[in-house]
């Protein structure tokens, strides 16, 4: 797995899907943590025009092309049509936060290719957040 991580973050940019304005929810605190490490990063939520300053996307398609890693912060049934709008999109290693995956899911980025992290590891204990 650590591979698999390594290869996650070597990304130039990230995109945070289900990024939240609530700083008590995971969708909020994973974009600080990518701000706090000094990394480029975009929040994707339809619903929400700006997240900790930055402008919100609508949508994985509206994501820059740099962006190769994100991080998932939703519902498993919305992760999955994820992995759908990901594949299309060319991103290449999907970060699924616990609680965000599905075993439909997983098997969709394995049969696609995708570099995926679902085992529970959280990206706030990698990359270090404080609470």
């Amino acid at each position: 797995m650590r591979k698999n991580i390594e290869q996650f973050l070597s990304s130039s940019a990230f995109g945070v899907i289900g990024a939240s304005a609530n700083r008590a929810k995971f969708g909020n605190m994973v974009l600080r943590c990518y701000q706090q490490n000094s990394r480029v990063v975009y929040p994707v939520n339809p619903l929400l025009d700006k997240v900790e300053g930055l402008s919100c996307l609508k949508s994985i398609s509206e994501l820059p092309s740099d962006v190769k890693s994100i991080s998932v912060i939703t519902p498993p049934q919305i992760t999955e049509q994820i992995v759908e709008q990901a594949h299309a999109k060319g991103i290449q290693n999907i970060w699924m936060q616990p609680g965000a995956e599905s075993p439909l899911a997983i098997q969709k980025c394995l049969d696609y290719g995708i570099n995926v992290i679902a085992d529970g590891s959280c990206i706030l204990v990698m990359l270090g957040f404080p609470h």
